[in-house]
């Protein structure tokens, strides 16, 4: 295992740990890494991002593809290797430990003061991707279709509850009809 190995499975494991509240947490510091450190390029990123919402299963098996793209089968399997096991192992200790301290008044406490967090968390990944999306990969400015689509979405899911795949599809195929 080189040093490049080695960086790589130590910072996803931290990602893995850290992605409270879902992986979404921690795209920003995981779109950072990805494109500073391990030489992807934002686009790339964007596009192993999308793969990931429109795939079946967690979203978050998209570190994968990550892995697989900055060192072949190995990386995928190193990068999964880190970014779950340390996170399964930890939850299952968590888990043990809130069961242990039911009905105490710490354990309501750290239940209280973890949902902003997660929240918050949550919240700068979806600026970070969004930030992502709506800059034109070819001028470095805001691509005013991107920004419609988004609106137009977010405001569909606002309205009613459509499933978002339909929406991914849709949006796709608009920017491809109306971007050519």
């Amino acid at each position: 295992m080189n040093t490049q190995s080695i960086k790589l499975g130590l910072v996803f494991a931290m990602l893995g740990v850290l992605a409270v509240g879902g992986g979404t947490a921690v795209l920003p510091e995981m779109q950072h890494a990805a494109v500073q450190w391990f030489g992807l390029t934002n686009k790339q990123f964007r596009d192993i991002y999308s793969l990931g919402q429109v795939a079946p299963g967690p979203n978050m098996m998209m570190v994968l593809v990550i892995g697989y793209r900055l060192m072949g089968a190995m990386g995928a399997a190193l990068v999964g290797a880190a970014f779950f096991i340390p996170d399964c192992a930890l939850t299952l200790l968590a888990n043990r430990l809130w069961v242990h301290f039911e009905g105490s008044p710490w354990r309501l406490a750290v239940q209280r003061g973890m949902a902003p967090v997660a929240i918050g968390l949550m919240c700068a990944g979806t600026y970070a991707i969004g930030k992502l999306t709506i800059m034109s990969p070819i001028t470095g400015r805001m691509n005013p279709l991107s920004i419609g689509i988004a609106i137009a979405v977010a405001a569909i899911l606002l309205w009613r509850h459509i499933n978002p795949g339909i929406l991914v599809l849709l949006s796709g195929t608009i920017y491809l009809l109306l971007a050519h």
